[in-house]
């Protein structure tokens, strides 16, 4: 027994091994994140430390483009939660969703599961008359087919097409079929 009180600095260090104290609760977000750079009202957490920050460009985006990448299955409830309330509980599921704080607190969540772009307009912000000739590309890109003709040579080529269809030497289908039947039948 004396040999162990002998050499106190082992015993010490066996015995720190064995305790361990543990927190319940939520951590100390100032604590764990203490290194943020302040820039533009908004905290970054750089990985590494000779990383540049990217400048902020003009206006952020109104829109984002969320694309589901991962399985439902095995996951929590209040992530399959978050996935259906955003629209993305389907396989393959887009949405496209408000850039506002209640968003993007969702989206944090689930930043792991989803795919997450800014939607950008190229030409322009659709109205509700562009509603139609709008489509969404797989990079986030919002584009809007305008109208490049004038109406009246659509009114002309309307017209034209409604000269050929009624038009008295035209040949009906049947007659047509006819036709192309003998054709096959006697070629030479």
């Amino acid at each position: 027994m004396l040999k162990v009180f002998q050499t106190p600095s082992l015993l010490g260090q066996q015995l720190k091994g064995l305790i361990s104290v543990r927190h319940y609760g939520k951590p100390n977000k100032k604590f764990l994140y203490k290194d943020g750079i302040l820039k533009d009202q908004i905290y970054y957490y750089p990985r590494d430390s000779n990383r540049e920050i990217p400048a902020l460009d003009g206006e952020p985006s109104k829109l984002f483009s969320v694309r589901r990448l991962k399985p439902i299955k095995g996951l929590p409830y209040w992530e399959k939660r978050i996935l259906r309330g955003l629209g993305l509980y389907e396989k393959n599921g887009v949405a496209v969703v408000k850039n506002i704080p209640e968003n993007n607190a969702r989206l944090w969540k689930v930043k792991h599961l989803v795919e997450i772009l800014p939607i950008t307009f190229k030409y322009g912000e659709p109205t509700e008359n562009d509603i139609e000739r709008t489509f969404l590309k797989e990079d986030g890109e919002c584009v809007v087919i305008r109208k490049l003709e004038a109406i009246e040579e659509a009114n002309t080529k309307l017209m034209a097409a409604e000269q050929v269809r009624t038009a008295k030497n035209r040949m009906d289908g049947e007659t047509l079929r006819k036709d192309s039947r003998l054709k096959w039948l006697n070629a030479w």
